[in-house]
């Protein structure tokens, strides 16, 4: 294959990862505003980095990581980020609701952000995305048993949660948490 040939399958490769990125970044991120940045800086940085993908090896593991370390990475900066005014906040958020959304799934959903990150993100990325606790393993840079632990800590910890109901409303609207988590473990578990 050409030079030309190669980037565009790799652009094409990494186009169809855009859903899963995203999907992905909202389980990070909590935040569909946020998310979307850091899915987008993510792709930029896959795309400045094709040179140092090998063909043959799974870019979909290759480009979450990208993703993952750079929200790591925003994470160690954000406390020099300044914070939202609370009047401006309240002028600019708007309260959707829908009744006829299943409270269970905005249930698991807030038990899902109670989680510690790490357990949070093995758990969807086994759970919902369908990686091989190998794949999860190399996404999150441990090893397979780190994940597999993490993965039943996670396992343990939200089914408490969820009996105890101890999860902490955050106002979002039941219907959004149904669409949001059954969107993201879809595009988590279909594409590769």
């Amino acid at each position: 294959m050409t030079v030309a040939e190669d980037e565009a399958r790799f652009r094409q490769d990494l186009v169809r990862l855009i859903p899963h990125l995203r999907a992905f970044a909202r389980s990070l991120c909590g935040d569909a505003t946020a998310a979307d940045d850091l899915a987008q800086d993510a792709m930029l940085k896959a795309w400045d980095a094709r040179a140092s993908f090998q063909t043959g090896t799974n870019m979909k593991a290759w480009a979450f990581m990208i993703l993952r370390n750079q929200f790591y990475s925003d994470r160690r900066r954000s406390w020099r980020q300044s914070q939202l005014d609370p009047e401006t906040a309240e002028r600019t958020l708007v309260a959707v609701d829908d009744p006829a959304a299943p409270v269970a799934l905005d249930e698991l959903r807030l038990g899902l952000a109670m989680l510690p990150p790490e357990q949070r993100e093995a758990i969807i990325l086994v759970g919902a995305g369908g990686f091989a606790y190998e794949e999860a393993a190399e996404i999150c840079g441990c090893a397979v048993g780190t994940v597999k632990s993490r993965v039943s800590r996670a396992r343990r910890a939200l089914q408490t949660i969820l009996e105890q109901g101890t999860y902490r409303r955050d106002g979002a609207a039941a219907g959004d948490a149904m669409r949001s988590i059954l969107a993201d473990a879809e595009r988590l578990s279909t594409v590769r």
